[in-house]
């Protein structure tokens, strides 16, 4: 248990995908404009990475590696993450149809988020077993909501700061998300 709960911390906050990996840079630069959007984003997420790593955990354990077919992992990951987005992505347009539009083109995306194969391939890596790679998958995807729903809050308090013209839109969020990597990377001394 006591590992688990390590895997998870040090997944979420210590190598957090995005601040520590600099992985799923594209989501998390075009989705935080506002909380609630982020937030919806980390949520399918969550469940897209966590899912994957189950599924692709159980594919690599029980087809792949028992038939010598391991060399086919990526391809073979791509395929299940692409499933899995198509199916997150029906389910919030027939359910929540506001949160799909304002994902928009990010939501297709996560298929091609390298954070989500970078978990899949990560796990097979690091030799977890089925339930270490579901926790790693979870706390990685944590982690990113946590970094994209900071991210979003400090985007929406700066709409009110006077910032300079030459700073203003991508050049701040960058320089922004530059010191969130600084700061998460103080965690590093912890564990």
């Amino acid at each position: 248990m006591k590992e688990l709960i390590l895997i998870i911390i040090g997944s979420a906050i210590v190598s957090n995908v995005v601040l520590s990996q600099f992985l799923g840079l594209c989501p998390f630069l075009g989705v935080s404009k506002k909380v609630e959007t982020a937030l919806g984003m980390g949520v399918a997420v969550i469940f897209v990475i966590t899912v994957a790593s189950f599924v692709t955990a159980l594919i690599y354990k029980f087809l792949l590696l028992p038939l010598n077919l391991d060399y086919l992992q990526t391809i073979v990951f791509i395929l299940v993450i692409a499933a899995l987005v198509q199916f997150v992505e029906m389910f919030l347009k027939k359910s929540m149809p506001s949160l799909y539009e304002s994902l928009g083109v990010y939501l297709p995306l996560i298929t091609t988020n390298c954070a989500v194969l970078g978990v899949a391939l990560n796990s097979v890596q690091y030799g977890y077993n089925i339930l270490q790679s579901v926790v790693y998958g979870f706390g990685i995807a944590l982690g990113f909501t946590i970094a994209i729903v900071i991210l979003a809050g400090i985007r929406e308090k700066m709409e009110y700061n006077d910032i300079s013209a030459s700073w203003q839109g991508m050049p701040i969020v960058l320089v922004t998300a530059g010191l969130m990597s600084i700061a998460f990377f103080g965690f590093s001394g912890i564990i």
